[in-house]
């Protein structure tokens, strides 16, 4: 029976580490600042004008989720 080990270490992977770490700590914030601006900016509409663009007050959060998050 063979088997077949892999290890990998830190350094051998590109973006890990503590540099990694701080980018991709970095990008989580920016990305969670994004989404309140986007919510509180629509939360801010009046209805009528979320009406008019096919929102509704419960849709608010997914769709700000939807505008940061999925590409």
């Amino acid at each position: 029976m063979a088997q077949a080990n892999t290890y990998t270490h830190a350094s051998d992977t590109a973006g890990e580490g503590f540099a990694g770490f701080v980018s991709a700590l970095t990008e989580r914030f920016r990305k969670a600042r994004l989404y309140y601006r986007t919510y509180n900016e629509l939360a801010e509409l009046p209805d009528a004008m979320l009406a008019d663009m096919g929102l509704h007050r419960s849709m608010l959060r997914r769709v700000a989720y939807q505008a940061v998050y999925e590409d």
